[in-house]
């Protein structure tokens, strides 16, 4: 073993917050401490990102009423994705697919603006900054479990009138709502599991060698 391991408590810590994060949708209003808050977004703010470019940005929200607009943009979007999904739409309505109207903290994750003239990292793969900003709300997901807090990631929004409700420089773009904050108990397993919309596949089925492989999946989707 390498002598710049973590002792084996200190990674079995880390391997269980891996194997018990949760896309929580559950909530209790109970507060989050401050300094808690603080810790968790300093992790988040030390993911790695391409070229050292750093291109998240946190808004936290603390205005009711405009919690209460991001949920509407949520509920706009719901709806529409269960027309997409066609056959499957009054299935998806019975999903509790956000947690706005409990959890204590709100944060909307967006890509910074002027981030065009980044080059680095980015000249073939323009959306490595979209990658960077998914680490950074990883680590903010694995220190929050390890806090005890759980966080759910709401993407079900229209980017644009997002964006204008923020007040968004017209190049940056909102990627995510985190909902933050205590609950009674966490998943045993995925929610959309444990409510029979999709089983997680194994790590076996995704995991190939030198080439692209075939899977039964192949062609189907959510609509499916």
């Amino acid at each position: 073993m390498s002598h710049h391991a973590f002792s084996e408590q200190e990674r079995a810590a880390v391997y269980r917050a891996i194997a018990e994060r949760r896309d929580m949708r559950h909530f209790r209003p109970d507060p989050v401490d401050p300094e808690v808050l603080q810790r968790l977004l300093l992790a988040a703010h030390q993911a790695p990102s391409v070229g050292l470019m750093q291109p998240w940005r946190f808004i936290r929200i603390t205005q009711p009423a405009l919690r209460k607009s991001i949920k509407g943009l949520v509920e706009q979007e719901r709806q529409a994705t269960a027309i997409a999904l066609g056959e499957r739409g009054s299935e998806f309505m019975k999903l509790k697919v956000e947690g706005l109207d409990r959890c204590s903290e709100v944060l909307v994750v967006a890509l910074m603006d002027c981030r065009e003239p980044h080059v680095f990292g980015r000249r073939t793969l323009p959306q490595m900054d979209l990658a960077s900003a998914s680490c950074a709300i990883q680590n903010l997901w694995l220190a929050a479990r390890a806090e005890g807090l759980g966080m759910g990631w709401v993407s079900l929004f229209e980017p644009r009138e997002l964006a204008r409700l923020l007040n968004m420089p017209d190049d940056a773009e909102p990627v995510a709502i985190l909902c933050l904050g205590h609950v009674d108990q966490f998943y045993d397993q995925p929610m959309l599991a444990e409510q029979g919309w999709k089983q997680p596949q194994s790590l076996e089925e995704l995991l190939w060698q030198d080439s692209w492989a075939e899977y039964p999946e192949r062609g189907q989707s959510d609509a499916d």
